[in-house]
């Protein structure tokens, strides 16, 4: 099989044979033209926020409504995400939950605009990572696609993610204000990229030389007299979670801290009535999307770093925004004064939107939060699509398809991966095991592979995304699973180091999330959940090819360079001696596929019995 073409790297650049690809591309495909239909919901969609006709009946009286809809973790799902990224779960009034298709953003762009209908006031804010980890579709052009669609649908304001810091400040500013990438250029010959409508908030995220906030750390929305402030961070523990060169010369601080000075900063600019855009999140008590969180009592079904935030966060802050977990939900937690507050989050991928009613207050220009109310909708995919989010869509899939639909293997059924529900997933197996064969072609001495569970973002789905046909591969399909363009590195760790790293998955920073690491064959252990922090690991079980860990000995382990540098709060791997860096981690997965499946012999997904575990 031919060599794929490889990705960007983290540095933002395109490989000379994929921007070649693109460019052949883009010459050979003339712009799609935006057809009658698509001009007009263009034309409504410049219009938001601007002249909406009267919603609650409260429009001209000393209190009117203003509709607030929210998003977070879009992460560049542009076209609507496979396998289970792609549904969420509802719950029924017999207390059963069903599975319903969503997302997409030519439905996103059709619910948000049909919610808008009547709404005299309204304002679409977002909580993060709306770009980075993304498909191919958005992630091979630097997400340029996601935020043109972005301003297509009428966002008007977003804080900044972890993931925004994938490729660096340079090119989350470039995003910001627009033009063509620095090493790949221009995608569309005689277009330049404008950058975002919607100004991205970093209030927490500073230099390191001017302690300055990199981007804005506010933004002041302004409709027929009613003003309400917007305060943007990133969760603090960002630097553990992105590359070290994403995060190089900046400063990640307290998010309460930083809400409570800007807060501040707005009242005494006149701005009393103000939401916090935060990019951390928490985990209901319940999976359905429409589930209570506040039964029995507020916030009881809210846990997570979220939740505390939300009790620390001043009262001058009448609604949080939240992101990062990727969960449902809409809560009220009491702030500090026991008021009630609306905590929300619309999972991720634009499945759901969350829509959420501010009283303002005319007299003393704030939100009178005697009653709260938010409310998650699905983004359901049977209603229309948006017409020129779908022509958005074609022209980029036209300039993709020469590296999107090449086939890089054959599955007989699906893999999960993101979507596993358990710690171990088939999907982490397969690619922990493409590592381990990659590493040993060039180190043949290599003994296992290790690989993070954040870095596996979608399943392998059996049946068809495209025109490839059921059980097929695609290069784009691989790519959404491996979005980061890491390599895969190699280090010689002691067997004491690694069960120290095994520890640190359950203990310190990640005991109440943990980030169980997805292993090779040959390599096993007990995950003991019954336990808490370190106690959780079984260090007797801990086995290597059916041989105890010798805490003395010395193993080479390959992992991938985020690993390799002690992210995901597993800094005993980033003290491997005897460094080598392999590999691009998609193209070894991609190799592994072509070797170890046909269209005659597909691959079937990998049993996961490589852990134990005890719950």
């Amino acid at each position: 099989m031919a060599a794929t073409p490889q990705r960007r790297r983290r540095t933002g650049r395109l490989t000379a044979t994929a921007a070649a690809l693109v460019t052949a591309a883009a010459l050979l495909s003339a712009a799609v033209p935006a057809s009658a239909d698509s001009s007009a919901e263009a034309a409504a969609a410049s219009s938001h926020g601007k002249d909406h006709g009267k919603g609650h009946g409260k429009g001209h009286g000393r209190t009117v409504d203003v509709q607030m809809l929210s998003f977070n973790d879009f992460h560049g799902n542009l076209e609507p995400p496979q396998g289970s990224s792609g549904r969420v779960s509802e719950l029924q009034p017999d207390g059963t939950t069903k599975e319903v298709a969503a997302g997409g953003a030519e439905y996103l762009a059709s619910s948000l605009r049909d919610a808008r209908k009547g709404e005299r006031y309204s304002v679409t804010a977002a909580a993060g990572d709306m770009v980075g980890a993304s498909p191919l579709l958005s992630g091979l052009f630097h997400d340029e696609p996601t935020v043109e669609a972005m301003n297509k649908l009428g966002l008007d304001v977003t804080s900044v993610g972890n993931h925004e810091f994938d490729e660096g400040r340079a090119e989350l500013e470039r995003l910001q204000r627009g033009g063509c990438h620095p090493e790949d250029g221009c995608y569309t010959e005689g277009r330049e990229f404008e950058g975002a409508d919607y100004p991205y908030l970093a209030a927490n995220v500073t230099a390191e030389k001017t302690g300055r906030p990199v981007l804005e750390p506010y933004h002041i929305w302004k409709h027929r007299g009613v003003k309400i402030g917007f305060v943007g961070v990133t969760l603090e523990g960002t630097p553990d979670i992105v590359s070290a060169d994403g995060v190089k010369g900046l400063e990640f601080h307290d998010e309460v801290e930083t809400i409570d000075k800007y807060a501040e900063v707005l009242r005494r600019k006149g701005v009393n009535a103000v939401v916090a855009l935060i990019h951390e999140g928490g985990s209901p008590a319940g999976a359905a999307y429409n589930y209570d969180c506040d039964s029995p009592g507020p916030g009881d079904g809210l846990s997570g770093p979220v939740a505390e935030i939300a009790k620390a966060t001043t009262s001058k802050v009448d609604a949080l925004v939240t992101g990062h977990t990727h969960q449902a939900y809409a809560c009220s937690i009491p702030d500090p004064s026991g008021t009630p507050r609306t905590v929300t989050s619309a999972a991720s991928y634009g499945k759901l939107f969350t829509e959420t009613t501010l009283t303002y207050d005319r007299a003393t220009k704030d939100i009178v939060r005697t009653e709260v109310g938010a409310v998650n909708h699905v983004v359901s995919r049977e209603q229309p699509k948006a017409k020129d989010i779908t022509a958005l869509i074609t022209e980029w899939n036209k300039l993709a398809a020469p590296v999107a639909e090449k086939p890089v293997g054959w599955i007989s059924e699906d893999i999960p991966g993101r979507g596993a529900q358990t710690p171990e997933s088939p999907l982490g197996d397969l690619i922990a095991d493409a590592q381990l064969a990659h590493a040993k072609e060039q180190d043949p001495g290599t003994d296992l592979a290790l690989m993070n569970p954040g870095g596996i973002r979608a399943d392998l789905t059996h049946a068809a995304s495209g025109n490839e046909g059921d059980g097929v591969v695609t290069y784009a399909e691989g790519f959404t699973v491996q979005p980061f363009s890491n390599t895969v590195n190699l280090a010689d760790l002691t067997g004491a180091q690694l069960l120290q790293a095994l520890r640190e998955q359950v203990s310190g920073a990640n005991e109440a999330s943990p980030k169980i690491l997805q292993v090779s064959e040959g390599f096993s252990y007990t995950l003991d959940l019954t336990k808490s922090g370190a106690d959780r690991i079984d260090a007797g079980s801990v086995r290597l090819n059916g041989e105890p860990l010798d805490p003395d000995a010395t193993y080479r382990v390959a992992m991938n360079s985020f690993l390799a540098g002690g992210g995901d709060g597993l800094p005993t791997l980033g003290e491997g001696t005897n460094p080598l860096v392999g590999g691009d981690d998609l193209a070894a997965m991609e190799s592994y596929l072509s070797a170890n499946s046909s269209a005659d012999a597909p691959l079937a997904a990998p049993a996961a019995d490589r852990i134990t575990v005890i719950s």
